[in-house]
Parts: structure tokens; C-alpha cells; sequence
């Protein structure tokens, strides 16, 4: 379906002084209005407090023409400049096909003055095109692939004949999939100005179509005949015969394609197809391509990959030097169609202006960016409706590009995500999952049940996000006398978790809201900042699995996967980690006899507990303040000795199970408790130097309670305790 009114932003924050782009794409035929809002709270359930979208007066504000702005999807490369090929050549490749279709997807075109030859490979084997002189010729070799599998592709023109040749580089029982096609094409010299393309080719419109899901290595032009070509092309260097290699084991961690050849024709990808993949040399003797290039010559292309939907600038939203730190939208409204595009506002470098800070978990929105769920019922479709809530997602649109939660169409993982798109479910308003006994709310939606119940008790915080602190580091959180997160701070990155870590070791004061925290580590460059990289290595509950030898990242060169199979299980920052998960849906916790410890007791004044007493279950995530995804407490991995474990969940739904990572066999664990015991969320407090501490409740629904009952409950309760304190 196509979206009517929607736009991003070219950032997720700013600060006081600073400035952001509003691009947006209207199908609309009127005008738009654009104002500021400041949002509060984001979920729409009528039980709840509701809606709170403040307006601001903003300078910006007003009506904007409509215009529609298209998306194009699907990675490529390009290169450009002058070759000489005489007119006797030798175009070769390898593919790796991923997806086989009838219809045809483009390897390789080479497009010069009154010439073309494109290589294009379909479900019943390769096919070539070529022109020259206003003649064209075309062959197709007969043999059908096998997907996944390896093929050296080879185009040769000589004495006036187009011959192309598929061959596997390891041939297979019962396939046959090697043949070769010839046609006449007239015998002219191939030299000028020319460019080449590889995984598309552009259309009438200049539109890139054909887009190859799969893997291709060593393109090469080589002037003479060459029935096939070796699978080292260093070989040919000295020959003289290379007139062009373009060698995709160079420069792995960015962006450009260098070309080994006398002509230099070096050039960019577009759209972020995948590289430090395995390439045909792979044979498990190299699992990082830091240490054997050789074998990661390859690149993965896709059609529905997405770096920038590059649409023009509507109009710029300034940051007044006054503006209060918070999470603001963009507002925009027409013919009964909404958005509101979040942003996040700092206060000015190097200042606090509060006590607490709230850091916003960017990094996760942004992994979870227009996730395509595996469920979603027609109650679902009707409660949005019902609601008011925001209409669009990943499963009805997937032109903004799918989540790291998703797959391609040929079954890779999307393991690149950027932010410069739409992003449905950071919207205020998205209900996320199926929730029969609350809202269903995920990521910024579901953070700001603990933003508007800051407000609402009075607390004075400034906003900051993870990229802000992957780029300042430990000097932003040292400003600040607590650090609150939100529901779920998944992802990390090294200069991220580092800083927290610091941070608490060094006497700050950490309160971890959420489940399922700090458990994947993402790569992200300071020169590509909008792009951040998960490799779903090894173990952890996962929607794919990193394909063997790509377990390392492209962006940096890193292992990727758990930080708990990097060596930093969430316990050792905040005390607690992920053991289990089910739907979502909520239980209860249960008070121990240690909250009576004189350590903790301050905790609970107020609340009315005792030990042995339950409570929490309520809330609007899945009815209970514990569950979904829950963490516990583990001396082993981290959790300090000093730790006080307050109150243990329990009555947990069947459907919920123990993460893999913390099982031996179906029936044994690392911790030598049954399976069924580590499905547990923790509610812990321990102290650090210099007068710091943590607290974290370990569950990803705890803050939907916050609210119940007009602010006033245990949980809420048992958390303005903490923050006053954290904050003093």
C-alpha cells in the first residue's frame, strides 16, 4: 500500500542551536500542515492516561505543498571511465545465486558508446545481451543453477561471435548446470567511455532495475578470448592482457570498489549491499576477513536493500537555545491522514540541566526499525482503529526497507540498518504485538510510560540518546547524577556499553528499566553514522542466524553477537541478564525476606509490602509489570556479591522458555537448575564506589505498571523511592 503522508528526519537529535532536515512525501493533492508537538505519552489505550501530543509553538509551523518523493530500493555498484578492449574480449565473474526467479537479474552491464553487453542469470541458467552498431544478439545457456552455489560466468566476443559459458566451480551430483551459448555480433572495437554496473541495470527512466539477490566476486574485463578465467585473477596482472579487476576483497569495511586494473576505474555501492561475506575461496580455515581477505571477495547484493531514501529537504526545523530537553515530533496532517516523526532534544553540549538523565534507547529503535512481525491478527488491525492509533507498518508497507529482525526475499538476514527512512514503529501511537490484557506497545511508544510518569511526579531530566553517548562517551553521563533507561536497551555498542560501565564503576547511579538489556553488540562508524550493523552470531534467541565465517562485522572488523559471547554478560554493569521469554504477556513479582535488609528497606517505604507479599500484576504491558522478556541474577556471570535481590517473578505463562544460551541440552542448564527455573525475572540493588549504585527490575514490562491506578501502586512507588534517592 502506499503510504500518503510520511516523512523522516536527517537525525535522531538535536541540541539547542542546532538544526534539523524535514523531508517528507506527500500523495496527498492539498496542502499540509506541519507543527511541534512535545510528546508525553504515546499510547492510545483508553485505559490509560491516553494520547499526550503537547503543541509548541514552533516559527516553522504552517502549511507545506504536497509532493510525492519515490523510494528507490535494491543495492548495486557502479563504475566509470575510458577503456580500450580492441575487439576481441573476455567479460568474467562469479555468482553465487541466492534467489532464482524466471525473471531475469542482472549480473553485470557495460554500457559504452553504441555498445552494450549485459550478463543476466535466470531460474533456467545465464543469458547475454550485447549491441553493437545498432545490431543486438542474445544467447541463453540451458542449464539451470542450483541456488547458493558457486559459477564462474564467462562473455566472450571474437571474430564477430558473443559466446557465454556457465561452469560450477564445484560441480555437484545430479546437476546439470554447466553449458555453454554463442550468437554472431558484429566484430567492431570496443573503446571509449564507459560504465559498468553490476547487480542492476538502468532502465529507459534511468531507474535501476534487475536487481540480483546474491553474491558476486572478481569482476573482471580481459582483452583476448579466455574460455574460463583462473580463480586468482592476480595471475593475469603481469600478463598485460587485464584491462580491468574489480577486487571486492579490498575496502571491505566501506563503501568503494577499487579496481586492480591499468584504468582505474574505481567505483561506489549504492543502497548498502552486505560485504565480509564468504566469497567461492572460503574453506573454513578463516572466520574473520581481517585475517584472510582471500577468502571474502565476495559481495551481496539484494533488491530490497535501503541506505537513504534521499529525498529533498521540505523545510528545517531550528532548535531554540531555550528549548527544554525532552522527545519532541514533527506533526504533520491532511486529508485525514497523521504523522508524527520523533526526535529528541539534548541539552546543549557539555550541560546538564537536570539530575537525572533518560537515556533514549536509539539504537534498538533503529535495529527494530519497521520490524514485519510474524503475527498480526485482524484484531489487531481493528484495535488500531478502535484506537486511533498509528495505522501503518513493516507487514502491510515494506518500501521504507524491513528490520534486522527480517530476512531478504533469498533468506539472507538484513543485517544493515539505517535511519535515513520512515520508521513506522518509532511513531507515537504504533501498537506493536497482539495484547490482550494491555496496549502492546514496543520501543519509544512503550518509553514514554516512564516519561510521562517522570513528569508526573516531578522529575527533572534531560534527554540523551545512544548515539550521543557512542560519540561523547563517559564525559555526557558523568554530568549527571542518575541514568534511567527505558523499556528495552538492547543493542550496544563497545563505546556505549564502555561508558556505562565506567560511569557506574566510577560512583554514578543506574537505574535499568527493562528486559532483555545490553545483549547485542552493533557496530557503527563515526563517518557513516546513520548505519549501524548487527552480525547474529553463535547463540542468543534470535529470528536468524549469521551464516558460518560472517560472524565478524564489515563496518569494523569486530566479532559480532552477544556481549555475552564477547566476554560482558549484562550482569557485570547492571546485576541482572536475560534468561527468558515469552509472549507478551504479564505476570506478577513476589516480595523476598532479603528486601527486609537495612540496606534496601528504604526502597519499599511507602509501598505496603511485606515479604512473601505479591504484586505488579497490572499495567498496561501485558497486564503485569513482569514479562515478555525477563532477566535474573547470576553471581557467575557477573552479578557483584553485594547484590540484594528484592523481589522474584513468578506464575509465568507455558508458552514462555529459557534462552538458548543458557541451556547445555533440553534438560540441562549452565546453571545446573532445571530449564524451567531461569524463566524468572529479578528486581536487584547493589551499591558501587564513591557512593553510586544500580537498580533493575529485569523485566521489558515494568514501566507499563507505572501509571495503574493513578500513578499510585507499589511499582510506582517502589521507583520514585529509588529515583529520589539516585537523584539526591
Amino acid at each position: 500500500m502506499v503510504v500518503p503522508l510520511i516523512g523522516y528526519l536527517d537525525r535522531f537529535s538535536a541540541r539547542p542551536g542546532e538544526r534539523l532536515a524535514v523531508k517528507v512525501s506527500s500523495a496527498l493533492g492539498e496542502p499540509y500542515e506541519a507543527d511541534l508537538v512535545r510528546i508525553r505519552h504515546a499510547d492510545p489505550n483508553p485505559a490509560g492516561p491516553g494520547m499526550k501530543l503537547i503543541p509548541v509553538p514552533a516559527p516553522w509551523a504552517g502549511r507545506y505543498p504536497s509532493r510525492a518523493q519515490p523510494v528507490h530500493r535494491g543495492s548495486w555498484g557502479r563504475a566509470e571511465g575510458v577503456l580500450d578492449l580492441g575487439e576481441s574480449f573476455t567479460v568474467a565473474l562469479r555468482v553465487q545465486p541466492w534467489l532464482l526467479r524466471e525473471a531475469p537479474q542482472t549480473l553485470l552491464a557495460l554500457e559504452g558508446p553504441g555498445r552494450r553487453l549485459i550478463l543476466r542469470v535466470t531460474a533456467g541458467g545465464v543469458e547475454a545481451e550485447a549491441v553493437a552498431e545498432g545490431a543486438t544478439a542474445r544467447c541463453a545457456v540451458a542449464a539451470p543453477p542450483v541456488a547458493r552455489r558457486w559459477y564462474e560466468v564467462t562473455a566472450t566476443l571474437r571474430d564477430g561471435r558473443l559466446r557465454l559459458a556457465q561452469r560450477p566451480l564445484r560441480p555437484s551430483w545430479g546437476a546439470a548446470d554447466a553449458g555453454a551459448a554463442e550468437a554472431r555480433l558484429a566484430a567492431v572495437p570496443w573503446s571509449g567511455r564507459f560504465a559498468v554496473t553490476f547487480a542492476a541495470e538502468a532502465g529507459p527512466d534511468g531507474t535501476m532495475r534487475g536487481h540480483l539477490n546474491g553474491r558476486l566476486e572478481d569482476p573482471l574485463l580481459l582483452r583476448g578470448a579466455a574460455p574460463f578465467v583462473p580463480v586468482a585473477p592476480e595471475a593475469l596482472l603481469a600478463s598485460g592482457r587485464l584491462a580491468a579487476w574489480w577486487d571486492f576483497r579490498r575496502g571491505i569495511e566501506g563503501e568503494g570498489i577499487e579496481d586492480r586494473g591499468p584504468a582505474g576505474l574505481h567505483g561506489r555501492l549504492v543502497n548498502l549491499p552486505a560485504r565480509a561475506v564468504r566469497g567461492s575461496a572460503w574453506d573454513g580455515g578463516a572466520h574473520c576477513w581481517r585475517h584472510d581477505p582471500a577468502q571474502y571477495g565476495a559481495i551481496h547484493f539484494h533488491e530490497d536493500d535501503l541506505e537513504d531514501c534521499g529525498w529533498a529537504t521540505d523545510f528545517e526545523v531550528d532548535i531554540p537555545a531555550d528549548m527544554p530537553s525532552g522527545v519532541y515530533g514533527v506533526r504533520l496532517r491532511a486529508g485525514g491522514q497523521w504523522d508524527v516523526i520523533p526526535f529528541f532534544v539534548p541539552p546543549p553540549r557539555g550541560e546538564a540541566r537536570a539530575p537525572i538523565a533518560y537515556l533514549a534507547g536509539t539504537f534498538t529503535y533503529q535495529v527494530y526499525a519497521n520490524y514485519r512481525r510474524v503475527e498480526l491478527p485482524e484484531s489487531q488491525l481493528a484495535r488500531r482503529a478502535e484506537w486511533g492509533a498509528y495505522p501503518h507498518c513493516g507487514n502491510l508497507d515494506a518500501d521504507y526497507g524491513l528490520s534486522t529482525y527480517n530476512t531478504h526475499p533469498d533468506g539472507s538476514g538484513i543485517h544493515l540498518s539505517s535511519r535515513l527512512r520512515p520508521i513506522f514503529n518509532l511513531r507515537p501511537g504504533f501498537l506493536a504485538v497482539p495484547d490482550e490484557k494491555g496496549s502492546g506497545l514496543r520501543h519509544l511508544p512503550a518509553d514514554s510510560h516512564l516519561t510521562d510518569w517522570l513528569e508526573e511526579k516531578g522529575f527533572a531530566f534531560d534527554v540523551i540518546t545512544d548515539e550521543d553517548l557512542d560519540e561523547e562517551g563517559l564525559p555526557l553521563l558523568a554530568r549527571y547524577r542518575c541514568v534511567v533507561t527505558g523499556s528495552h536497551p538492547e543493542y550496544h555498542t563497545q563505546r556505549t556499553l564502555d561508558a556505562l560501565q565506567d560511569y557506574v564503576a566510577q560512583g554514578g547511579r543506574l537505574a535499568y528499566l527493562g528486559g532483555n538489556g545490553f545483549y547485542w553488540k552493533v557496530a557503527r562508524r563515526p563517518d557513516r553514522p546513520h548505519i549501524l550493523e548487527i552480525r547474529r552470531a553463535e547463540g542468543g534467541i534470535r529470528a536468524w542466524a549469521a551464516e558460518p565465517g560472517e560472524y565478524y562485522h564489515q563496518l569494523d572488523g569486530t566479532l559480532g553477537g552477544l556481549w555475552r559471547r564477547n566476554g560482558r554478560p549484562p550482569q557485570m554493569l547492571c546485576g541482572v541478564g536475560f534468561s527468558g521469554q515469552g509472549k507478551f504477556e504479564g505476570s506478577h513479582y513476589r516480595l523476598l525476606p532479603e528486601a527486609e535488609d537495612p540496606r534496601v528497606a528504604w526502597i519499599l517505604e511507602g509501598t505496603g509490602l511485606r515479604p512473601g507479599d505479591a504484586f505488579g500484576g497490572f499495567g498496561l504491558s501485558g497486564g503485569g509489570a513482569a514479562g515478555f522478556e525477563l532477566d535474573r541474577a547470576d553471581p557467575m556471570l557477573g552479578t557483584p556479591p553485594n547484590a540484594v535481590i528484592l523481589a522474584r517473578s513468578e506464575g509465568h505463562q507455558e508458552h514462555f522458555v529459557t534462552v538458548p544460551e543458557e541451556l547445555l541440552t533440553h534438560i540441562t542448564t549452565v546453571t545446573g537448575e532445571p530449564p524451567e527455573a531461569l524463566i524468572r525475572s529479578e528486581i536487584v540493588h547493589f551499591e558501587t564506589r564513591g557512593g553510586g549504585a544500580v537498580f533493575s527490575v529485569g523485566s521489558i514490562t515494568f514501566c507499563g505498571s507505572l501509571s495503574h491506578g493513578g500513578y499510585r501502586n507499589p511499582i510506582s512507588r517502589m521507583l520514585e523511592n529509588v529515583l529520589r534517592r539516585f537523584s539526591a
